[in-house]
């Protein structure tokens, strides 16, 4: 074998054995995003998934190689994953946080009102706006579906 093939065997094994590490090692906490949910692979297949806080996570299986995490509420949770021994294969720190895409804080003193603008501006219901905004907003949001599931005769 030549010196140039040698060399790209080993280049191709060094590059698999750090994507093999990458894939195990995390740095820092899963960051999660609230009212957005992030899909996870797992490689040994999952029997059972535990969030330590339902407040601020929700994790669910699609199957048993896919897990769902959605952010509920700002803070950081665990999770940990067993397998059908119930032996963890995964336990990770969570961190669910707010998004900042497209978002916009007004703020009147100490009041709070956040506005999602793409393309236009229309409140949206954010954790920690004031109360008055944030129940405005729940209470258009609840009659609206009220309405729509009434409209399409699921309130019967």
């Amino acid at each position: 074998m030549s010196m140039f093939k040698n060399i790209l065997k080993w280049t191709g094994v060094l590059v698999f054995a750090f994507q093999a590490g990458a894939a195990v090692a995390q740095d820092g906490p899963v960051m999660v995003t609230v009212d957005r949910a992030k899909v996870f692979r797992i490689d040994d297949g999952a029997a059972a998934v535990i969030v330590g806080n339902p407040f601020i996570a929700d994790v669910a299986m699609f199957d048993e190689n896919t897990v769902v995490i959605t952010g509920k509420s700002y803070g950081t949770t665990n999770l940990v994953i067993l397998d059908s021994d119930n032996k963890p294969i995964v336990d990770e720190v969570i961190t669910v946080r707010a998004s900042d895409d497209d978002v916009v804080s007004v703020y009147r003193k100490s009041a709070r009102a956040t506005l999602s603008c793409n393309p236009m501006c229309e409140p949206t219901l954010r954790l920690g706006d004031s109360t008055g905004a944030f129940k405005e907003a729940a209470d258009q949001a609840t009659s609206r579906n009220s309405l729509s599931i009434e409209a399409a005769g699921g309130g019967k």
